[in-house]
């Protein structure tokens, strides 16, 4: 899955906790997420709009957006390594959380049909 299909694809799926994700559209997902939060973080210095309230209501929106996206798709990831999405609850654990999920969506995709669907195209 390329770039551009893994973004258009997880926000078409936004909300959509069930069926299976491969790691291309999760790690691209990210990729994604990661540029442009530095792009956003960087246009709101250099425009100054880190104290101004419309900016802190449209930044909390957008946040509130992405974790959902970040969420289900997260959990798209566990199913297609055969695991459970609520494992992301793991982020609660400061720092070794993470480092656990890190390696489970690292992890290759279950070949074939699991309990949460057909392996992604």
């Amino acid at each position: 899955m390329s770039f551009g299909q893994s973004i258009s694809t997880c926000f078409r799926k936004i909300g959509v906790f069930s069926g299976r994700a491969s790691r291309s559209e999760f790690w691209y997902f990210y990729l994604f997420v990661a540029i442009l939060g530095i792009v956003i973080n960087f246009l709101a210095t250099a425009l100054n709009l880190n104290g101004d309230a419309g900016y802190g209501v449209f930044s909390a929106i957008i946040g509130i957006i992405f974790l959902v996206v970040q969420l289900s798709v997260g959990s798209r990831r566990l199913h297609d390594t055969g695991r459970s999405g609520w494992l992301q609850l793991l982020l609660i654990i400061p720092c070794v959380g993470f480092i656990i999920l890190i390696i489970f969506w690292a992890q290759p995709s279950k070949p074939g049909d699991n309990a949460h669907g057909p392996a992604p195209a």
